[in-house]
């Protein structure tokens, strides 16, 4: 299996074969807590204007976004686990659109298999790209606001390539290493409530989940992320 490490739209543009497009604070760590919570589907978009448009189509649809770190005008929630971490999402269809990792996916138009990366589901994600025997994985990592490396993304890239290459990493680490991190310090800005100290939690909180998630359509500017279970 070939392994190769890319960053930012640009890498997910040159990704190729099992591509998974990583972002963990804090868009796909909060996909996983909305499909936790019972969402059907989440789709993830681009640009503001089309969620707004999809939205205006689907009354009932969920809008969760953010644009520098910062709820959206009129979105229902910002891209916050701590903020969707006790809704019913039983049944709904989430937008999601985010700085960086939903730049990210709408974008990997090249890959074979196209699924998300967070801490919060590695291992299971990871169980389900060796169970398909890949001969290619690409790990992208969007970094912050899609421009500047991240140290959470970087390591979360090292925690994927340590269990598809059968390599040891000491998860019990993780919240220790990036809580000194430059991207972890607006979690404990009392001038940042957007960001609350919460979300560094649960979105460092790995192997929550026991599910995947993967793109299952793609069509320009959007992504419909699904549930797979191993």
């Amino acid at each position: 299996m070939e392994l190769q490490m890319l960053d930012f739209v640009d890498g997910a543009r040159k990704a190729r074969g099992t591509v998974v497009i990583i972002d963990v604070f804090r868009a796909f760590s909060t996909a996983c807590y909305a499909f936790a919570n019972g969402a059907s589907s989440v789709i993830a978009v681009g640009e503001i204007d089309e969620a707004r448009r999809l939205k205006s189509s689907n009354p009932g649809w969920v809008l969760v976004g953010e644009r520098g770190g910062k709820k959206v005008e009129g979105f229902d929630y910002n891209n916050s686990p701590t903020e969707i971490e006790e809704v019913d999402l039983e049944g709904k269809t989430v937008v999601l659109t985010t700085h960086a990792g939903t730049q990210g996916l709408v974008h990997a138009t090249s890959s074979d298999q196209l699924l998300t990366g967070s801490f919060v589901n590695a291992k299971t994600t990871v169980q389900h790209i060796l169970s398909k025997a890949p001969s290619r994985v690409s790990l992208v990592r969007m970094g912050v606001e899609a421009t500047r490396r991240a140290n959470e993304d970087d390591l979360c890239s090292e925690y994927f390539k340590s269990l598809l290459l059968n390599l040891p990493f000491d998860t019990s680490k993780i919240k220790t290493t990036l809580r000194v991190a430059p991207s972890s310090a607006r979690f404990f800005d009392d001038n940042k409530p957007w960001s609350p100290m919460r979300d560094f939690d649960l979105c460092l909180d790995a192997d929550r989940f026991d599910f995947a998630l993967q793109v299952q359509v793609r069509s320009a500017g959007l992504a419909t992320l699904k549930k797979v279970s191993r």
